[in-house]
């Protein structure tokens, strides 16, 4: 059986070694998983990004969320040039540990485009719509 088959049926309490459990993840074939970052006191969803070993290994050390940059191929600690860093909160993970649920206090925006979150292109019907105006102008997010 699975750790995770096995975790279904632990009471509420039960714990296990983190150890045993980061060694069970099923990274995907770049040894990723995607990371929601969620606001830990309202609950909104601020992103979604990607962790390997090491980014994971930081945040839970340091308590700064760190993530992989699929783009720039290295490590990415949130804020460190806008300054909008996020700071952990809890962990999560599914129930079948291949996605991080990561409860944040996030200093300012979240999204490189200055607005709060990334999730600002809603679907309606036949178009997308931005429906959230920046807080900050993106340009001033990188000026240091």
């Amino acid at each position: 059986m699975g750790l995770f088959k096995r975790l279904e049926s632990f009471a509420n309490g039960d714990s296990m070694p983190l150890n045993e459990v980061i060694a069970a993840l099923p990274w995907n074939a770049d040894g990723l998983l995607p990371a929601i970052a969620q606001q830990f006191d309202t609950g909104e969803v601020l992103m979604l990004a990607w962790m390997n070993g090491a980014a994971l290994d930081e945040t839970l050390a340091t308590g700064r969320v760190c993530y992989w940059s699929r783009s720039r191929q290295a490590l990415w600690r949130k804020g460190e040039s806008s300054g909008q860093v996020q700071m952990l909160k809890e962990a999560r993970l599914d129930c079948d540990g291949d996605t991080l649920l990561l409860r944040v206090d996030q200093t300012g925006p979240a999204c490189h485009t200055g607005r709060r979150d990334c999730f600002y292109n809603r679907i309606d019907g036949d178009r997308v719509v931005v429906d959230q105006t920046p807080l900050i102008d993106p340009a001033e997010l990188y000026r240091k």
